[in-house]
């Protein structure tokens, strides 16, 4: 073991490859089945996904299209021409011993993402975002002697999305991995279920001395699929190579695995370079010719992003916190989390979004663990119970009980009849209220509760405002009856 002191000059360098697979109906290159979600080992397949001799690849024109879609949310460059190359490996889940991916023209180039980071951001750099195709996957039986083969991926359509090194935390690296999922789900370019592999993250990671001016030998930890892992090897990676740099040892350039139960890296391979795949041209697939008219149309069909929607949520007032809670659970879950805030906040201000961000942040999405099938209310009537608790006819608590009440009724209520009927409307008849306080006021029990608020005390009036309520059932408005309680007293 070595001292914190020592881990304390050290910096890592983290640059992250996420394979993107694209939410179309059929695969890259064939015309089967792109979703082999529960599906039977070896039934979304073609003679494609074999490599059977005299077959030949013809291009998904979907995936042209989302991949202009992820690079124009990545503020990349499109290409106007790019191509395909052949990447050479042997390897039982890659029947035909090449992979079809770019490498020298991709259709996505250099581009930039700005990663919200606590109270700052940061920029992280893109290399490129290049299509290619994914291998098959290889199962292993406990005990037995033998892997099996699984083509159903084989084909499926990928972007692969390659940072340049510009994290120096495992903190900044999930944080650049989290927005990276927003962008590409709010693009409409993947389903995103990282459960699935549909987006699965390679860490590059180095150490070297704070003083020193080289990069140290990175390691690379392969098919992480959730932000947590991401961080968490990224935290192991760093340990382990200052461990060994700072006892005089050497780091192996290596392809490393990552055991989520116990928390560690482990060596797999060593870690190929460019050369060793033999890349060149592809000859059955003819350059993609992109034009500006083509760029523009899809740009002008991209939804707002992100950023833009933090933004809109700042001028209603919503704070940081909450706005990530919406735009997390929008990109998970769609919905209404956003379209209501939103369009509330355009009709009604600031104060309804409010109203309706605090009710879906607060208590909608705690009651998600008890009850995932939970209904979001329609805009009309969270307006209509905004009105309410406005006029102060509803409290907070009873306002979320309604909306819970409401998102499982007919769309079509009358929402303040329908919060008559259940016992929600705070009683605002001062004769009554004024009625209730005098009886409490008479209970021995509120004499010294009586006697400190005429002393000056404030915070003997929540004995008196809780004794009311009890008695009022609740309805009694708190606000009405402070306001009586002083006018008595």
């Amino acid at each position: 073991m070595i001292n914190k002191e020592v881990f304390d000059e050290y910096l890592p360098t983290i640059g992250i490859e996420c394979h993107v697979q694209l939410r179309t109906k059929t695969k890259l290159f064939s015309g089967a089945n792109n979703d082999a979600r529960g599906k039977a080992p070896n039934t979304t397949v073609s003679p494609i996904c074999f490599g059977l001799p005299g077959t030949l690849p013809v291009l998904n024109k979907e995936v042209v299209n989302l991949a202009i879609r992820a690079g124009i949310a990545l503020n990349a460059e499109i290409a106007k021409i790019s191509s395909f190359d052949r990447k050479h490996y042997f390897y039982p889940d890659l029947p035909k011993g090449y992979q079809i991916t770019q490498l020298e023209r991709p259709t996505v180039g250099v581009g930039k993402i700005e990663v919200p980071f606590g109270d700052k951001t940061f920029v992280v750099r893109i290399n490129r975002a290049h299509i290619e195709e994914d291998a098959g996957k290889l199962t292993h039986p406990e005990g037995a002697d033998y892997s099996l083969v699984d083509l159903n991926r084989a084909g499926t359509p990928l972007i692969e999305v390659v940072s340049e090194a510009d994290m120096h935390s495992p903190a900044e690296a999930k944080a650049y991995v989290q927005e990276l999922y927003l962008l590409m789900k709010f693009a409409g370019v993947t389903d995103g279920d990282l459960y699935q592999g549909n987006m699965r993250f390679d860490v590059n990671i180095s150490v070297a001395k704070k003083s020193d001016t080289e990069w140290g030998t990175r390691a690379e930890v392969k098919n992480l699929n959730s932000f947590r892992s991401v961080e968490k090897a990224a935290e192991y990676e760093f340990k382990r190579q200052v461990e060994i740099v700072a006892t005089g040892g050497r780091i192996e350039q290596e392809t490393r695995g990552w055991n989520d139960a116990k928390q560690k890296t482990f060596s797999q391979r060593s870690k190929e370079n460019a050369n060793d795949y033999r890349y060149f041209p592809d000859a059955d697939l003819p350059p993609i010719e992109l034009t500006d008219k083509k760029i523009n149309t899809i740009r002008d069909d991209m939804p707002a992003l992100p950023n833009q929607i933090r933004q809109e949520l700042a001028v209603y007032g919503i704070d940081p916190v909450s706005a990530e809670t919406l735009i997390i659970q929008y990109a998970t879950h769609g919905g209404s989390y956003l379209d209501n805030p939103l369009a509330i906040g355009k009709i009604m201000g600031p104060a309804a979004a409010k109203f309706v961000v605090n009710f879906l942040v607060n208590r909608f999405v705690a009651r998600l663990d008890e009850n995932p099938d939970s209904l979001i209310p329609a805009a009309h009537h969270f307006m209509d119970t905004f009105k309410l608790f406005e006029a102060k006819e509803l409290s907070s608590n009873a306002a979320d009980e309604l909306l819970f009440k409401i998102a499982a009724e007919d769309q079509s209520i009358d929402v303040r009849a329908f919060a008559k009927k259940h016992g929600l409307l705070q009683e605002n008849d001062l004769v009554a209220i004024e009625k209730i306080i005098t009886e409490v006021l008479a209970e021995p029990a509120s004499k010294k509760a009586v006697d400190d608020i005429k002393a000056g005390n404030d915070r003997a009036v929540g004995f008196i405002v809780g004794r009311v309520m009890k008695l009022s059932q609740g309805k009694a408005n708190p606000g009405v009856v402070k306001e009586l309680l002083k006018k008595l007293l």
